[in-house]
């Protein structure tokens, strides 16, 4: 037994010594070292190196929730009756840098996507009207729920140029301490630009920026028919891609009207905007003057040739109006200043800022809360008369483009009560002028439309004036009448941690008119045939609320 154990344990042992030198004739794989995710601290919090290279990527975002209150008006009128709102919204950003020869190279995206519902400032008809929103068809949910969700941001940044979608460089204070963000002034959170920024030292710094038309491009005055009452009805958000402006093309011997012609009042995309600013950065906070030219244009006759009224072609005359396509330019001005005020309060500021332009609405900011790329729309629905925001109207005596006016003055004050406490204090006034003579020249058109006719089809008199001037019913008219706005409000917010805010805000908005009453439209009296004219007005008061909780990482 003995020698049998022997020779066991010395084949064993002759075993393990052949099998370990085999062992080591094969190759050895080691181990795929870990590469640990590294901190970036040249950019500031939150960046890391994006492993294997030397990019440094911040990932960051948003969850919000709002609940709102907008008042409205009865629901004994068609459409109106809409109170309640809420919106939950995710955002995503995105933010990539690397450093270069030539500075900085980054690349930045942001994403929106939201669950918004109720009328007018959550449900809105200018997401739609951009594309930035699509909504629900049901019976009841049309025009009150929307899902919206669009690329918010998608910009790279080189050597002083930025290209992509981004805020535009016109845009200064931008609504920066509100929570519903309806003061009048100039905010496109988003839109397609290619910008070159040149720093001169001292805080000073000067951009020329070539910028998207379509997102600044409000209509002209057309015969399209305006928003409907309120929600439930597309009207209320769709605008045609054929709209009809008239203009008139003969008269008899007495200057009555006795041919008209529509011509395609939609504007094509034909010219980018160009934008610049100068701005200035200190530590007491900054300045910027910015400018934009824009073009605004419309094409040729629609359709038939002319609408005509009755009567023997002899007695008509041309009028020598001008019927093809045509462009002119409009522009805005903005200035503004923000003043840090820390001697106050770590974290004060105080914004001040106005604008003036001439077929420019949304440079001025005039339409921030009434709504944007439609030109005429209700204040709140059941609303006692629609205000008309159009950037131009084509002149019927004329056959030209004549461009509308508006300026708007924005004051922001934010005030830190105590670290985790903060109010914003806001106001502002705006007013739009419309070319003079305009509406007594619609109105001509108006009087004449029952006897206008092409064929068989009626000439469409939607928007028209259809009283003579100088009676009743032409004095009470809303079409194109110069107005003014007024929005105003305060908030409170209360941050108990780092990126957490919880916090309400209250607005108080008036339209009115500029010059003389209109009809009241919620009104069921007649008077003279001129609906609701017992009833007149010269102005509509609106008051919204906002409650919100937001986290941001």
């Amino acid at each position: 037994m003995k020698l049998v154990k022997s020779l066991l344990l010395g084949s064993a042992a002759g075993l393990t010594v052949v099998a370990g030198a085999q062992a080591a004739d094969l190759p050895v794989k080691k181990a795929v070292p870990v590469e640990y995710v590294r901190v970036c601290s040249a950019y500031g919090a939150g960046f890391f190196y994006i492993p294997g290279t030397e990019t440094c990527l911040r990932i960051s975002g948003r969850a919000r929730y709002e609940a709102g209150y907008m008042t409205d008006g009865s629901r004994q009128v068609s459409g109106a009756g809409d109170a309640f709102q809420s919106r939950g919204l995710l955002r995503l950003n995105l933010d990539a840098r690397t450093q270069t020869g030539y500075g900085t190279l980054r690349a930045f995206v942001r994403a929106e996507i939201a669950s918004r519902t109720g009328q007018s400032k959550m449900s809105s008809g200018t997401q739609q009207r951009i594309a930035n929103a699509f909504p629900a068809f049901g019976q009841d949910t049309f025009g009150r729920v929307q899902e919206f969700v669009v690329a918010d941001k998608a910009f790279v940044q080189f050597a002083g140029l930025t290209a992509g979608r981004a805020s535009s460089f016109f845009d200064f204070y931008a609504h920066d301490f509100e929570i519903i963000a309806s003061t009048l002034g100039s905010d496109v959170p988003s839109t397609n630009l290619l910008a070159y920024t040149a720093k001169f030292g001292e805080g000073f710094s000067a951009t020329i920026s070539m910028e998207d038309p379509m997102f600044r491009k409000n209509p002209l005055y057309s015969q399209v028919a305006g928003p409907a009452a309120g929600a439930g009805t597309a009207s209320a958000f769709f605008q045609g891609t054929t709209a009809p402006t008239p203009i008139i093309i003969s008269r008899n011997a007495a200057g009555v009207v006795t041919g008209v012609t529509q011509i395609d009042a939609v504007e094509r995309s034909r010219m980018p905007d160009f934008v610049g600013a100068l701005r200035y950065d200190a530590a007491w906070g900054s300045a910027q003057l910015s400018a934009a030219v824009k073009d605004v244009n419309v094409g040729g006759p629609l359709g038939a040739a002319s609408t005509f009224v009755g009567g023997p072609a002899a007695a008509r005359v041309a009028t020598g109006a001008f019927v093809g396509a045509q462009t002119t330019y409009g522009w805005a001005v903005q200035g503004g200043v923000k003043i840090n005020a820390p001697f106050i309060a770590p974290g004060d500021a105080l914004y001040l800022q106005g604008a003036y332009g001439e077929g420019a609405s949304i440079y001025t900011g005039y339409t921030a809360f009434t709504g944007t790329y439609i030109n005429q729309t209700s204040v709140y629905g059941g609303n006692p008369f629609n205000q008309w925001l159009a950037d131009a109207v084509v002149n019927p005596n004329t056959g030209r483009i004549e461009l509308s006016n508006s300026f708007t003055v924005v004051g922001s004050y934010l005030h830190y009560w105590a670290p985790e406490w903060r109010s914003a204090f806001f106001g502002s006034y705006g007013e739009m002028r419309f070319p003079s003579g305009v509406r007594a020249a619609l109105a001509n058109i108006g009087t004449a439309a029952g006897t206008l006719a092409n064929g068989t089809t009626a000439y469409p008199t939607t928007n028209l004036i259809t009283a003579a001037p100088g009676t009743l019913g032409f004095g009470l008219s809303p079409v194109l009448r110069d107005t003014y706005q007024v929005v105003a409000g305060a908030s409170l917010i209360w941050s108990p941690v780092k990126d957490l805010d919880i916090g309400a805000e209250a607005q108080y908005i008036r339209v009115g008119t500029l010059n003389g009453r209109v009809a009241n439209a919620d009104r069921n009296t007649a008077a003279a045939g001129v609906a609701g004219a017992l009833y007149s007005v010269t102005k509509e008061d609106t008051f919204q609320a906002r409650f919100r909780v937001q986290r941001d990482f």
